[in-house]
């Protein structure tokens, strides 16, 4: 059994990546795993940003020394970057998304290649809809069809239950409108796009019951500090919320149900918020997170 100090210095080596890069539906190209002819993994340095808001999610990637064939392939328009990230085999996905920006100039010796890239950018910039339902209809129904249209995966929140719209809907216009629409339509029910994935659920609320521990055993550092929340914040719960950090662990997402145990707070809490920086060679490996009252 290893104490919190020796669990966080554990943590600090063995620090593994997958940066794997492709258009749909085509062969896409991977780094960071090491071999004989690479002993050590390309240098990459990466800041992800992820909320509970219909604002997409983004991510700032820079990596060292791609060769030629595999800039050509970042450079296509629409490649989408996928990226997992953690300690030895246990790497969880931490981001997906189109590229929109990727800038390569000289570092030294060697040549730096700086990526940006959007959560859902080519589902909602493209996706535009025209529906229309007579007579009573669930929101829920919507709701797939337009998950459907836009070619991504849906999941609700594990209690959701969506009403009905009596007297049928019509749109005509971008997907992702129709999303607001249609949950605005239901009160205090938001959507989200995470790892290419929809989310919907009630404010304040998780995606699943699962529970994830966050303490100094599991790698939380620090002290949680306490954040006054604007009162115009419909987001927040008693105007009250927590932030966190904890050594690398993709596992925790937006969404997710999380029990805090520290000597400041213990409690179950709800991850509205993230950023996940990290760097395989020197600097962080770790998450911040913003905690709000489930």
């Amino acid at each position: 059994i290893y104490t919190c100090r020796e669990v966080i210095i554990l943590r600090q080596f063995d620090r593994q990546y997958r940066l794997i890069v492709g258009q749909y539906g085509s062969t896409a190209f991977e780094v960071g795993e090491a071999s004989e002819s690479q002993p050590t993994s390309l240098h990459i340095k990466f800041e992800v940003e992820k909320a509970d808001v219909e604002t997409p999610n983004s991510a700032k990637i820079s990596i060292w020394n791609l060769n030629a064939q595999q800039l050509a392939a970042l450079n296509q328009k629409d490649s989408i970057v996928t990226l997992k990230a953690g300690y030895g085999k246990n790497m969880p996905l931490i981001f997906v998304g189109a590229v929109y920006y990727v800038k390569t100039s000289a570092d030294g010796p060697n040549r730096i290649t700086e990526i940006e890239a959007i959560d859902g950018r080519i589902e909602i910039r493209d996706t535009v809809v025209s529906l229309s339902y007579d007579g009573k209809i669930n929101r829920g129904k919507i709701i797939e069809d337009l998950a459907t249209e836009m070619g991504i995966p849906y999941t609700p929140s594990y209690n959701l239950e969506l009403g009905d719209l009596p007297n049928g809907f019509s749109f005509v216009g971008r997907a992702a409108d129709a999303l607001t629409k249609v949950c605005k339509s239901d009160g205090d029910v938001v959507w989200s796009i995470q790892n290419g994935v929809l989310q919907v659920k009630k404010k304040h609320d998780t995606i699943s019951r699962n529970v994830i521990v966050l303490s100094p055993e599991t790698g939380l550092i620090g002290i949680p500090q306490q954040v006054m929340l604007a009162s115009e914040d419909k987001l927040a719960r008693q105007g009250v919320g927590w932030d966190v950090q904890y050594l690398m662990n993709a596992a925790i997402a937006v969404n997710d149900y999380v029990r805090v145990e520290s000597k400041v707070i213990t409690g179950y809490y709800c991850v509205h918020s993230l950023t996940i920086e990290g760097d395989n060679l020197e600097g962080k490996w770790q998450c911040s997170a913003r905690l709000l009252e489930v």
